[in-house]
């Protein structure tokens, strides 16, 4: 059973710079997940990344809204990491915003 997670991410840096941020951003994504990610399928469709995170043996398909004054991700976790569900919508309301932090590589 899969089980669906929705998080609002408010920012003030409007649509285009908080797009960029993302795009930017995007490779430390690996990083935020417990265990790690073996690698991350990304593509953009105008104001939306379509993702496609493969962890702990399994794909979780995400999709990121970027809007003018928040950025929206919908989840959709497949079967047993649908038991993981709260954890990871508090982890995704705590550091999502991390994607748009300005990168200072």
């Amino acid at each position: 059973m899969q089980k669906p997670i929705d998080v609002d991410i408010p920012h003030k840096l409007g649509r285009d710079e908080a797009h960029r941020r993302i795009a930017t951003n995007i490779h430390k994504l690996k990083d935020q997940i417990p265990g790690g990610a073996s690698h991350i399928d990304a593509h953009w469709a105008g104001e939306r990344l379509n993702l496609t995170v493969h962890a702990m043996g399994q794909a979780v398909e995400a999709r990121i809204d970027v809007e003018e004054t928040k950025v929206h991700c919908h989840i959709q976790l497949p079967g047993m990491l649908a038991l993981f569900a709260a954890p990871i919508e508090q982890m995704m309301k705590l550091k999502g915003s991390d994607l748009l932090l300005e990168d200072k590589r």
